[in-house]
Parts: C-alpha cells; structure tokens; sequence
C-alpha cells in the first residue's frame, strides 16, 4: 500500500510563491504518473500539473509559467513550486500517483492566496 503525505501549504499574498512537497512511502518503480490537482470551495476538482517517470510534464493553461512540478526519485517525493500567486489559486492541493494501474491520493494541503 502506498501512501501520500502533502506539505508546504499556507497563507501567502499575491505575488507570492510557495512550493508543496508530496512524499510517496515504499519504492515507486518502473512506469508511473504523479501529478496535482486543486479543488477550490464549490468546484470541481481540477488538474494542476502532471509529470511521468520519463520526465514529461503537462500543466493547466491557468498556470502555464507560473508553477513547476519536478522530482526527486532518490526520496519517491513530487513538487509543485508555485510563482506569482494569485488569488483564484486559492484552493485545497493533492497530489496524486498512478501506478500499476492504481490510483492514490494525499490527504490534500490548503493553499491561501490572500493580502
């Protein structure tokens, strides 16, 4: 069983930047996908950013230059570097892995843009 622990949320003012770490337990190896998604309070749940195991990204239009997802295979974690906030970022962030055909999903980190 794998599990998700999210961290680096919190309160920051517009322009600000945050990065938010996911740690993946045990060893994640051969193909997989881990990505975030954010649900702000009465929307869906939406697609932030994604990266696979070869290294290829894709993000939504909404923050295209302005967050970076990458990885640190060594400690099976993902982040997601946030730049110049605004406040329609305002959202809960999860991190997701698909993996051998299985999904997994953090517990999910508030993030707050707000002056």
């Amino acid at each position: 069983q794998v599990r998700l622990v999210e961290s680096g949320g919190g309160l920051v003012q517009p322009g600000g930047s945050l990065r938010l770490s996911c740690a993946a337990s045990g060893s994640i190896s051969n193909t997989y996908v881990m990505g975030w998604y954010r649900q702000a309070p009465g929307e869906q749940r939406e697609l932030v950013a994604t990266i696979t195991s070869g290294g290829g990204t894709n993000y939504a239009d909404s923050v295209k230059g302005r967050f970076t997802i990458s990885t640190d295979n060594a400690k099976n974690t993902v982040y997601l570097q946030l730049n110049s906030l605004k406040p329609e970022d305002t959202a809960v962030y999860y991190c997701r892995l698909i993996w051998r055909g299985l999904n997994y999903w953090g517990q999910g980190t508030q993030v707050t843009v707000s002056s």
